[in-house]
């Protein structure tokens, strides 16, 4: 069979042709190699540069080669922290004609590094604890995704410094399966395998001198299963909160928010008596809510305030159902809501704010600043004091001269601070920006 290159992109093959397919991996001429770190594999891996990339080339059996790709391509789709999929190569055979393994190319992620070279130099066990959280939130994504792994290891992960903490990557997806969602029992099944492959690999690294004293790899490898469970009971728990208690909503989403997880849509349903609310929140990765609130609405905003906006458009939603207006229909499509709400709701609240007081703010800001405002007021209270009370609330404790007062680095305070829920007395802080 002729050699053949399956690729993600027009412009790999001619890069890739330049390689010596002709040779198996443990022979590539140095000048093509790239002298990388490389965690331990069951198969052999080589990092090349291709143009200006450098990509990772693993051999293994074409049926393998084939999924392992098309897996890749699926997480890549869904947004899953993973190395990205550039194509395999089928076809390889030597100088003599003999048959060669094919190999699957994916491209290198720039930073990261195997965990067997981060221990290199013996990692305290708080930079171990980071790791493990890292896992644990991988683990967690993949599975609210539907994707059961089947070798969750620190070898077939890549982990990656994100500003004090790291970031962990899928770099081996052989084993994966991908359905529309998990069982208990496949998630309980990849823990337990988790758990097993963490502590056999720190206790590899304790033979070798390379742990710390103080970490106990049976324990370590116990913890990921910790940190996941505690990680998932809050990403999936049903709240049931009292009835006019929305600010309860906003401190949960708040806590998802801190994990690194966006609330994608709420599910809210009224009890049968009416005095209680189940809420159950949908979690997403970073970056989905400004494309859909531009979906929605139009309005075209930055990422932190889309995610803002829609949330407080989801609880919106969730009440007009029993409260539509004459000759509304039921059940109305999301689009249609979500324009009602534009119209009815977001443009009045904004336009309360007089346009001499909202400085540099354009409307998306100044909504997220009352939204603010409401929830700080709310948890005052100790209930939810309403929109309308915290627009009149925040117009009255913002000084005139707040919009034309310059920050620290010459930029109008209306960009972002707004009035704080402290007493009426405070009015000459009024301007200082949220925490």
């Amino acid at each position: 069979m002729a050699l053949q290159i399956s690729a993600t992109n027009p412009e790999h093959p001619a890069l890739l042709l330049r390689l010596p397919w002709h040779l198996p991996l443990e022979e590539w001429p140095p000048e093509h190699l790239v002298p990388l770190p490389r965690g331990i594999s069951r198969h052999v891996v080589r990092y090349a540069r291709a143009g200006d990339e450098v990509v990772a080339v693993k051999e293994l059996a074409e049926r393998p080669a084939l999924r392992e790709y098309r897996l890749l391509r699926d997480l890549d789709r869904i947004g899953i922290p993973a190395v990205d999929a550039l194509g395999v190569v089928t076809g390889r055979t030597d100088d003599a004609g003999r048959p060669l393994e094919p190999v699957l190319i994916t491209r290198h992620l720039g930073g990261s590094m195997p965990y067997r070279s981060m221990f290199e130099t013996t990692l305290r066990p708080a930079t171990m604890h980071r790791l493990m959280d890292a896992l644990a939130v991988l683990l967690v994504r993949l599975h609210l995704s539907g994707f059961a792994w089947g070798d969750c290891s620190l070898s077939n992960t890549l982990f990656r410094r994100d500003a004090g903490a790291y970031a962990a990557y899928l770099v081996d997806a052989e084993t994966g399966e991908l359905h529309p969602r998990l069982s208990e029992g496949q998630r309980a099944y990849d823990l337990d395998l988790a758990r097993v492959n963490i502590s056999g690999e720190l206790l590899d690294l304790e033979a070798s001198g390379a742990l710390h004293p103080s970490v106990d790899p049976v324990g370590f490898g116990t913890e990921i299963c910790v940190r996941y469970e505690r990680l998932w009971e809050e990403l999936t728990r049903t709240s049931v909160y009292p009835a006019g208690k929305h600010h309860y909503m906003e401190r949960r989403i708040r806590r998802l928010n801190d994990l690194g997880f966006d609330v994608a849509e709420m599910q809210i349903e009224r009890a049968p008596h009416g005095d209680t609310v189940i809420f159950v929140p949908k979690v997403v990765d970073a970056g989905h809510h400004q494309r859909q609130l531009l979906r929605l609405t139009g309005l075209d905003t930055e990422e932190n305030q889309a995610r803002r906006l829609l949330n407080d458009l989801e609880s919106w939603m969730a009440t007009q159902d029993d409260h539509a207006p004459p000759g509304a229909a039921r059940g109305a499509r999301p689009e249609v809501l979500a324009h009602r709400w534009v119209r009815e709701v977001f443009r009045p609240t904004v336009r309360a704010v007089p346009p001499e007081l909202r400085g540099t703010m354009d409307a998306a800001e100044v909504y997220h600043e009352l939204l603010e405002h409401r929830w700080q007021l709310s948890e005052r209270a100790g209930r939810d004091i309403g929109l309308e009370t915290a627009v009149a609330d925040y117009v009255a404790r913002l000084p005139p001269e707040a919009a034309a007062v310059p920050g620290p680095a010459g930029e109008p305070h209306g960009s972002g601070p707004g009035p704080a829920a402290g007493p009426p007395t405070d009015r000459a802080t009024a301007d200082r920006p949220h925490a």
